[in-house]
């Protein structure tokens, strides 16, 4: 049986005053989740807005999408995240990745290793972080880090961890998500450190089938069950319309895509009402993704997309 259909919503800030009714909003709609990125400039810090998310919500799931290893210590990322998790009543989710935005790093002054240095912190950081979840003390000796007899983070209820969320583009970053992630993010290479024109080509459907291979070859070789993971996209663009031809051709025509790969690109949601539910539920048939996240900027899409895709799918 495929996992049931779940959507979530991604979000940088929120208009002040307002953003307790703007949450509730969303999750009277029926989504999931909501959650924050990680990066710099005119955004929420995505911690304090899960606190204050939590707080005005009952039941939305929330999260990052998805921190960046480098921004802060494990034991930093351990001790929040537990604590996040105990006082929302177990709604989070800990997305975590090895970080690609360059600006971010330079504009920071932090440095911009080679990706390959990046996951191998994120793979040390991940074993500290569930240490700390789950042991009285937690010592670490690792090429990047070094904790030493460390505390537990918080006493959480057995059993009751916050779910890591893994995302990424290449087979290294997708085969550690196989490994050791509950729910993993289907998304496209950013190697260069920026959002280019080719971006989009590399969710192109059989790049889509091929990073999915990726994290369930990955999962079987550490005896874990593929089926038993999540899997999950993000997109950036979503149009409701009887008439996609004209914004799939905007949208091929920056991207290098066919109208029709434009169609079939998860980072692009287009088309009616009907023709998404029916893509959407292709989508897992072929690949497993039942997990959805959209921009959520525009209010009046929001409500739409709940009315049209969220309500007749989630759950199902």
């Amino acid at each position: 049986m495929p996992r049931p259909f779940r959507f979530g919503v991604q979000l940088a800030k929120l208009p002040v005053p307002g953003w307790q009714d703007a949450l509730r909003r969303i999750e009277a709609q029926g989504y999931s989740s909501v959650l924050w990125p990680d990066h710099f400039g005119d955004q929420w810090d995505p911690t304090t807005a899960i606190a204050a998310a939590a707080a005005a919500t009952e039941r939305l799931r929330l999260g990052t999408l998805v921190y960046d290893v480098d921004y802060r210590h494990p034991v930093v990322f351990a001790k929040a995240a537990a604590t996040l998790h105990l006082l929302s009543g177990g709604r989070t989710e800990f997305g975590i990745g090895a970080g690609w935005m360059e600006s971010d790093y330079r504009e920071a002054g932090i440095p911009y290793d080679p990706p390959g240095v990046r996951i191998g912190r994120l793979e040390e950081a991940l074993e500290i972080i569930r240490g700390m979840w789950t042991q009285e003390r937690t010592t670490f000796e690792g090429r990047h880090y070094q904790v030493h007899d460390i505390a537990r983070a918080v006493e959480l209820p057995p059993g009751d961890v916050p779910p890591v969320l893994i995302g990424g583009g290449g087979p290294r970053i997708l085969r550690l998500a196989g490994r050791l992630a509950d729910i993993v993010g289907i998304n496209p290479r950013l190697h260069e450190g920026r959002v280019t024109a080719e971006t989009a080509r590399d969710l192109r459907p059989e790049k889509v089938r091929e990073k999915v291979g990726w994290v369930r070859e990955a999962a079987e070789a550490a005896g874990r069950d593929p089926d038993a993971l999540e899997l999950t996209t993000l997109s950036f663009a979503v149009a409701i319309t009887d008439d996609p031809r004209p914004v799939r051709e905007l949208l091929a025509s920056r991207t290098g895509m066919t109208p029709e790969e434009v169609a079939d690109c998860p980072l692009f949601l287009t088309g009616s009402g009907a023709e998404l539910r029916e893509r959407i539920e292709k989508r897992r048939e072929e690949t497993g993704i039942n997990y959805l996240v959209i921009q959520g900027g525009d209010p009046s899409l929001l409500e739409r997309f709940a009315v049209e895709i969220v309500g007749p799918l989630a759950g199902r």
